[in-house]
């Protein structure tokens, strides 16, 4: 396990386990699963805690949530119903004892005074369990609904790095004025000070060169989607390689869809199952938004992408027998993978029957302690 830099010590990166495990989506309306197949699973305040309290029980290491305000659209209206992500991670870290929260926070919604000092509040509430995974923006009805300027794509990291870095001075220093390119601040104040030092623990998404850059100057923890395990080692490659231009280190993570059955083949059905009933107007909502078009793409490629995407918001597919699916994640770990965030079509009992099933079965690969 990669230790980022300036976190030795931090709970989080215990080189003891080779991988840590954390739950992803479980704030937003349909999870993680672009699908009208059957679930018993609801964004619920009651629901969420449940699964916090049980993830926790388990020794899952992080929660991290969707940072949503508008949904896709389609028959689900996909991830339209969002518990807000900081008043959420508050409220998880009051209940909670050991398991890291964060909050997926959009810069330009949220002016970094504001972030910083919520940041520092859920931090003492959690003992120093809190972290942010910074998003620049990238949803534009999202930020015509705040009547912000959807910024060129390099640009938004230009204002995520003067965010963050205000953000940091917050946390680390004392009175101070700042004049930059979007943000201006008299007499900038904080107290008090974050739990954790230097500062919350700060993840980014990205795999622009821009935003691998971002991650690499910036966060601790570089998040990227893995469709294929040689893909997804030359892409955890570049990312470190980028960081260590910069005279440092970075944590990796990526998302994973589970279906875990008893047989391949039923797990194999399962994951048909959710395809077959995707709500492909939202999905064709969503990959447009990421200028994504399946039709110049080969025809098995572009299904590829769709059902990964139908199942999972484009993790890592986890689809098998309880041994079958934690070989997999051995192999994710194989190629530089340090957290991986889980999602499940029905969260509640599919957590129940990992723990159950595959967790035994990676303590006896050596991928958890």
């Amino acid at each position: 396990m990669a230790i980022p830099s300036g976190r030795s010590g931090h709970p989080l990166f215990d080189p003891g386990q080779r991988i840590k495990l954390g739950i992803f989506g479980s704030n937003v309306s349909n999870g993680c699963t672009i699908s009208t197949a059957e679930s018993s699973f609801r964004p619920t305040w009651e629901q969420n805690l449940a699964l916090a309290r049980r993830a926790e029980a388990l020794g899952f290491d992080l929660l991290v949530p969707v940072g949503r305000w508008k949904g896709f659209g389609g028959a689900t209206d996909f991830n339209g119903e969002c518990l807000e992500v900081y008043t959420w991670a508050a409220a998880l870290a009051a209940v909670t004892e050991r398991i890291h929260i964060v909050a997926t926070s959009h810069v330009p919604t949220v002016h970094p005074i504001v972030a910083a000092k919520q940041a520092a509040t859920i931090d003492h509430i959690s003992g120093g369990r809190f972290g942010i995974n910074v998003v620049c923006g990238w949803f534009t009805p999202e930020m015509e609904m705040f009547g912000v300027q959807q910024l060129p794509h390099d640009d938004r990291y230009a204002r995520a790095t003067e965010w963050i870095r205000v953000c940091k001075r917050l946390w680390q220093e004392q009175d101070f004025d700042h004049a930059g390119g979007y943000y201006r601040i008299k007499a900038g104040y904080l107290r008090p000070k974050p739990v954790q030092q230097p500062y919350p623990l700060l993840i980014n998404a990205g795999v622009s060169p821009a935003g691998i850059d971002y991650a690499a100057r910036e966060m601790d923890v570089s998040f990227c989607l893995i469709d294929d395990l040689a893909r997804g080692r030359e892409t955890i490659a570049r990312i470190r390689q980028r960081a260590a231009g910069y005279g440092r280190e970075l944590g990796i993570m990526t998302s994973a869809a589970v279906v875990c059955r008893s047989s391949e083949a039923e797990a194999r059905a399962v994951w048909d199952h959710i395809v077959a009933h995707g709500d492909r107007a939202a999905l064709d909502n969503l990959l447009t938004t990421f200028g994504v078009h399946s039709q110049s793409m080969d025809p098995a490629q572009a299904r590829a992408l769709a059902e990964r995407f139908i199942v999972g918001w484009g993790g890592y597919p986890l689809v098998g027998t309880p041994q079958q699916v934690a070989e997999e994640i051995g192999r994710l770990a194989d190629i530089g993978v340090d957290i991986l965030l889980l999602s499940w079509l029905d969260y509640v009992p599919e957590l129940d029957y990992f723990g159950e099933q595959v967790l035994p079965r990676l303590r006896d690969l050596g991928l958890r302690a």
